[in-house]
């Protein structure tokens, strides 16, 4: 399974056009959070229209999954806290968002929202617990802030990272975390966009300006991740126990859509 992981989009609606462009060389594409943005001149309530039609469009070209972001939330909970109420919205539009846990091309993807205090902390710890030895293959989190005391939540002069995520990881080592939040960590020095928690690989791709998103490819059938950047490109091979980010001269086949997704494998 191909998947391509982009987060902190913040409204930028040529990388939204670049995500449409690419989306078919993809079995899922992951949109890590931040697709609003909360300093924007556009109403709330007109992005949210707007990214909506994006999502119905990305949808019908391959799986989407969304978790929301800092920037995402639009309601509040009867205890008051903060929430993306819209992104609870979208199951008509058949995108897998806040709450859900997904089975797509073997794999269960488990879709955590921005949490704001006890209760919804609370339910994201009920949601890891019951999706705990489920998977059927690898078991993938989507989910906003990278974790705590990591490379890839390292913003240059100090770590900006979810605690209890890194906690939850040792908890159940899942297969993989896919993140975004701190911009700048695979663009700093002791930062990085990959990382390893015990045997979780985790995941931020960092957040750029320009019509392309700083990106994630994973090929789970390959074992490879490669990201890519205006700074270049980037490969690690996941089945290495030491494994550490190479550079790359260019990005491959697999990647660019010259070796496209075999027929059997296109999205449904």
């Amino acid at each position: 399974m191909r998947v391509l992981l982009v987060a902190d989009i913040h409204y930028a609606l040529k990388q939204l056009d670049w995500v449409l462009a690419v989306a078919p060389r993809f079995e899922v594409v992951v949109i890590a959070g931040d697709l609003l943005e909360i300093a924007s001149s556009v109403d709330r309530r007109a992005q949210i229209v707007v990214v909506e039609t994006y999502l119905k469009r990305l949808s019908q070209l391959t799986r989407v999954v969304v978790c929301s972001g800092n920037h995402d939330l639009d309601g509040v909970s009867p205890s008051g806290e903060q929430r993306a109420d819209w992104l609870g919205r979208l199951g008509h539009l058949d995108v897998h968002a806040d709450g859900a846990s997904s089975e797509i091309g073997g794999a269960k993807i488990t879709i955590c929202p921005w949490w704001d205090g006890a209760e919804s902390k609370g339910q994201i710890a009920a949601q890891l617990a019951r999706d705990a030895g489920t998977a059927p293959g690898h078991w993938i989190w989507a989910y906003h802030a990278p974790p705590a005391g990591s490379p890839v939540s390292w913003g240059g002069s100090r770590h900006f990272g979810d605690q209890e995520l890194r906690d939850w990881i040792m908890t159940y080592q899942p297969d993989m975390v896919l993140s975004g939040h701190v911009h700048q960590s695979p663009f700093v020095r002791d930062g990085s966009w990959v990382d390893r928690i015990g045997r979780s690989w985790v995941f931020n791709c960092g957040q750029q300006p320009g019509p392309e998103p700083a990106h994630v490819v994973l090929d789970l059938a390959q074992n490879r991740a490669v990201w890519i950047s205006m700074e270049g490109a980037e490969e690690i091979d996941l089945a290495a126990q030491d494994a550490a980010p190479q550079p790359m001269q260019a990005p491959p086949d697999w990647i660019t859509g010259e070796d496209p997704l075999p027929a059997a494998q296109q999205p449904a």
